[in-house]
C-alpha cells in the first residue's frame, strides 16, 4: 500500500527530467517552427497578385490580392527558360559529380596523415572559405581576372599576349565557376567524410594489413565500403538541391555583367533580375514553389531507387 506514493514520486521525477531535456530542444524547436513552418503558408502568394493594401499586414494583403492561378509561373514560357534551366541543371550535376569524388579524396588523404597538427591545420585552412561570403570570394576573383589590374591580364601583357577581358568573355566561366564552388565547399564536405572515416573500427585496417593489403586495397576495401552511407545520404540531399543555384556565386562573382548571362544565368538569378524590374513577388514566390516541389520530387525519386538497391542506406 505504501508502494503506491514511491511510483507517484518516481514518475513526477521523471517528468521533471524530460521536461528539462525538452527544454534544451525548445530553442531549437521553435526556430524550425518559426522559420520553416510557419512561412509555408506564404506559399498562396505564388498563386495570387500580391499587393499592398490599408492595414498593411501580411495577413490582410493576401486576402485581399487577386487570385491569379498559374499565371505567376508563365516565367517559363520566357525565351530565357532554356538557358537558365540548362545551367541550373548542367552546373549542378556536374558539382554533384565532381564534387562526391574530390571531398572523399580529401577526406582519405586526410585521414592519413598522422601529425595532429598538420592534419588540424589541413582541416582549418580547407574549411576557412565556406564561412566566408560570396561578396568577399567575388573581389578575390577579382584579384586575378579584372582586365586593368588582376593578376592573370597583367602576366598576359607582360609576355605580349592580349589581356583577356574575362567579364565579357563567357569562355572561361564554366570552368572559373566551377573551381570557385569547389574551393568554398569541398572543405565542409571533407569535414563531414572525415568524421565518417574516422568512426571505422582500426582493427578492420590491422586484419586487412595482416591479410597483406596495400593502403589502396584498405582504402577501396574497408574505407569506402564504411563510409557508403554517409556518401549515398549526402548524394541524395545534393539530389535534391539539384533544381536550385548558388545565387551568390552566379550574381556576385560575375560581377552581374551582362555579357555572362549566356552562362551564368540561373533560375535564382533570372528571378531577382525580374523581381528587381517588376516588383512581381508572385513570380518570385511561384519560382521558389517550383523549385521546391522539383526537389521533394528528387529526393523522393533519388530514394526510391536507393532503397531498391540498398535498403541500408536510404535517407528515409
Amino acid at each position: 500500500m505504501k508502494a503506491a506514493p514511491r511510483h507517484a514520486s518516481m514518475g513526477l521525477s521523471r517528468r521533471k527530467k524530460n521536461l528539462w531535456l525538452l527544454t534544451m530542444v525548445a530553442p531549437g524547436a521553435i526556430w524550425l517552427l518559426l522559420l520553416r513552418y510557419l512561412p509555408m503558408f506564404g506559399v498562396v502568394i505564388a498563386f495570387k497578385k500580391y499587393r499592398a493594401f490599408k492595414p498593411n499586414t501580411f495577413w490582410n494583403n493576401i486576402v485581399k490580392s487577386e487570385w491569379v492561378g498559374l499565371d505567376n509561373f508563365a516565367f517559363l514560357k520566357s525565351p530565357d527558360t532554356a538557358v537558365m534551366i540548362r545551367n541550373t541543371l548542367l552546373y549542378n550535376i556536374t558539382w554533384i559529380l565532381l564534387g562526391l569524388f574530390i571531398a572523399v579524396a580529401f577526406a582519405i588523404m586526410m585521414s592519413e596523415l598522422r601529425n595532429r597538427f598538420a592534419a588540424k591545420a589541413y582541416q582549418t585552412m580547407m574549411f576557412f572559405p565556406y564561412f566566408l561570403s560570396w561578396v568577399v570570394a567575388s573581389y578575390f576573383v577579382l584579384a586575378f581576372l579584372d582586365p586593368t589590374s588582376g593578376m592573370i591580364p597583367a602576366i598576359q601583357k607582360s609576355m605580349g599576349l592580349k589581356a583577356t577581358n574575362f567579364y565579357h568573355d563567357v569562355t572561361w566561366w564554366p570552368l572559373i565557376l566551377t573551381i570557385c564552388n569547389r574551393w568554398k565547399y569541398t572543405g565542409y564536405a571533407s569535414v563531414l567524410y572525415l568524421a565518417a572515416i574516422t568512426g571505422i573500427d582500426s582493427t578492420q585496417y590491422e586484419a586487412a594489413a595482416v591479410d597483406g593489403a596495400t593502403k589502396w586495397q584498405q582504402i577501396w576495401h574497408v574505407t569506402l565500403p564504411n563510409i557508403r552511407t554517409m556518401i549515398i545520404i549526402l548524394l541524395i540531399m545534393d539530389v535534391g538541391k539539384i533544381f536550385n543555384a548558388d545565387f551568390g556565386l552566379f550574381y556576385n562573382v560575375p560581377q552581374n555583367s551582362g555579357s555572362l548571362y549566356p552562362v551564368t544565368q540561373v533560375i535564382d538569378t533570372y528571378v531577382y533580375r525580374a523581381y528587381a524590374n517588376t516588383h512581381n513577388m508572385g513570380m518570385s514566390s511561384a519560382a521558389g514553389l517550383l523549385q521546391s516541389v522539383v526537389g521533394c520530387l528528387c529526393i523522393i525519386g533519388t530514394n526510391a531507387i536507393v532503397r531498391k538497391i540498398d535498403p541500408d542506406s536510404t535517407l528515409f
